[in-house]
């Protein structure tokens, strides 16, 4: 090699580290700009650090942007059809987004008001100092700025508090996804339900951790024209998600990671100021296999496959004055308001595809005549697997087949239209 060919080569070599050192400045200043706890910081690689930093900007863009109300609509929707834990969960979502939004802006202060008040102390004791230095002058503005930074923790103390609240409230984790499927915002608390941290999901699509036949679903949910049935902006869906804690509670690594059922609603928001921005933000509930029986307002039920009664409790008669042995064998479409026939089979396909679903709120016949409003949260209940594989059979991998349909109904109101008559098993 000519001595001119290895200039070259090590001028070539020098240039490339010199462009590697600025590059890793620019993403550790990047790194340095965003909201996260310090201790975090130094684990991220540069891909998590630009997917973090682009999800956070279209997070600001969305909260500092102007929108439609579309959740206007959602709230007034909600309300004409007496849901109103949809109304309630959306009241939180909002007061969420913006307890986010503050939880950004107190970090954002607290740290310029630590380096402005450090920075003017010391700007002013060496002013006092070379005026004659008066300590006392500088022992003084320190205990002010000491006074002012505990006020302002003191605030932000009560904030990230209040939003404590709204996210136990909810029983939940909240997700902002884009129309095209990122995840740009999921609260912190996704990882007590999920075993998924926040940092782990931000930035991802929603399509590399849902189920492969719910993703037809969830791409119909966050599409612009989703509200034509007249729902507006309203959101209501159930979508399996990865999970990596057991139903004992253990962690296990994402690729043994199994399905939790999620129950998602929420509202569509559109950003109509800079750049544009449209997303859906909803609440995502797990869905429990064990419920809180209240008292007289909540009976429990068995089914088979097609919603025929199997067994009820001694409830049933105190809420709709229906005896248990009068319902076995009776389907739980003749007890469904003909209007709410849709909702029921909604309900009923998704227990059938992904083994839990809730029906929201729907109409149910009572004895005598009238309705009352109700809700009822149903699972598939399976065979227990063997702990040990048949021989014949050593790679059997099929599911176990279902047992029946263990059904909670929560009535949420009293008996309305008392005289009406909607089917002949309401006459007595």
């Amino acid at each position: 090699m000519t001595p001119e060919r290895e200039r070259r080569r090590i001028m070539s070599c020098e240039a490339a580290r010199a462009r590697r050192r600025a590059e890793s400045q620019v993403l550790i200043d990047m790194s340095q700009l965003l909201p996260l706890p310090s201790s975090l910081r130094p684990q991220l690689d540069k891909p998590s650090i630009i997917r973090l930093t682009i999800s956070y900007l279209r997070i600001h863009t969305l909260l500092s942007g102007t929108h439609t109300h579309t959740h206007t609509h959602f709230l007034s929707h909600s309300l004409t059809n007496k849901q109103t834990n949809t109304h309630t969960q959306s009241c939180c979502l909002c007061l969420f987004i913006l307890g986010f939004a503050d939880r950004q802006t107190w970090e954002r202060r607290d740290e310029e008001g630590e380096r402005e008040t450090r920075e003017e102390g010391e700007r002013e004791t060496r002013e006092r100092r070379e005026e004659g230095g008066r300590e006392r002058w500088a022992e003084g503005n320190r205990e002010a700025g000491d006074r002012e930074l505990g006020e302002r923790s003191e605030e932000r103390k009560k904030e990230m508090g209040e939003t404590d609240l709204y996210l136990r409230i909810l029983g939940g984790f909240v997700v902002v996804v884009t129309t095209e499927g990122d995840m740009i915002y999921l609260s912190d608390n996704i990882r007590e339900y999920m075993g998924l941290t926040q940092v782990e999901l931000m930035g991802h699509s929603i399509y590399d951790f849902t189920h492969p036949s719910d993703h037809e679903e969830i791409r119909d949910n966050l599409d612009l024209t989703a509200g034509r049935s007249g729902c507006g902006g309203l959101r209501d869906f159930l979508m399996r998600m990865k999970c990596t804690v057991t139903h004992r509670g253990r962690t296990v690594n994402l690729r043994s990671a199994g399905w939790r059922v999620l129950q998602c609603r929420g509202c569509l928001k559109v950003c109509v100021s800079g750049p544009s921005l449209t997303c859906v933000l909803f609440t995502c509930q797990p869905l429990s296999l064990t419920h809180t029986l209240l008292h007289t307002h909540t009976f429990t039920s068995h089914h088979s496959m097609d919603m025929r009664f199997t067994y009820c409790d001694q409830r049933v008669t105190g809420l709709l004055s229906y005896r248990p042995e009068e319902l076995l064998g009776v389907s739980m479409y003749d007890l469904c308001h003909t209007l709410d026939l849709h909702t029921l089979t909604k309900s009923h396909l998704n227990l059938c595809s992904k083994g839990q679903s809730v029906s929201g709120v729907y109409r149910v016949l009572v004895r005598g005549g009238g309705y009352m409003w109700a809700e009822t949260h149903s699972a598939v209940i399976s065979k227990p697997r063997p702990t040990q594989p048949h021989p014949s059979q050593p790679h059997q991998s099929r599911p176990s087949p279902p047992l029946f349909v263990a059904c909670v109904t929560y009535i949420l109101s009293g008996v309305e239209e008392p005289t009406q008559l909607l089917s002949l098993g309401q006459m007595n």
